[in-house]
């Protein structure tokens, strides 16, 4: 079994490119193409699997309801992926310890480390706030790869 050092060596190779996966409310697999990075949780400080998710994306209905995702990487031949509950931190799924300068720089963190680049933070960070965007960390339960 592979470990989250495997899958975070991956990240750079493809821009952090993803599949995610969530369960719908009919049990059905939900995917969908996303950046993922690898980050220190901001309240735990356990590296986790992390993206950042549209306010008003389908998956985050989801994931309240059955927190718990996957995401899959690959670069050429070689993959990676990581599996285990999510938690939300967001405007609208507000996080003990997350307060709103907290979730503005975990966001920019979870972008860079998904490979993001961006010339105007402060515009990134006005985008985000009107998209309503939130951070989704996924501890890994399993690592595969």
């Amino acid at each position: 079994m592979a470990d989250l050092a495997d899958f975070e060596a991956l990240v750079p190779q493809d821009h952090g490119l993803v599949v995610m996966t969530v369960i719908g409310p009919d049990g059905r697999i939900r995917p969908s193409v996303v950046n993922a990075g690898v980050i220190d949780h901001p309240i735990t400080g356990a590296r986790v699997a992390a993206v950042v998710i549209h306010g008003r994306a389908r998956k985050l209905a989801h994931l309240r309801a059955r927190p718990r995702a996957a995401v899959v990487l690959r670069a050429g031949w070689r993959w990676a992926g990581v599996e285990g509950p999510a938690e939300i931190s967001g405007p609208d799924d507000p996080t003990e310890g997350i307060g709103p300068e907290r979730l503005r720089l975990l966001l920019r963190e979870i972008f860079t480390a998904a490979g993001g680049t961006h010339e105007d933070f402060d515009e990134y960070d006005r985008v985000m706030a009107a998209e309503r965007r939130a951070a989704v960390l996924i501890a890994p339960d399993r690592v595969f790869g």
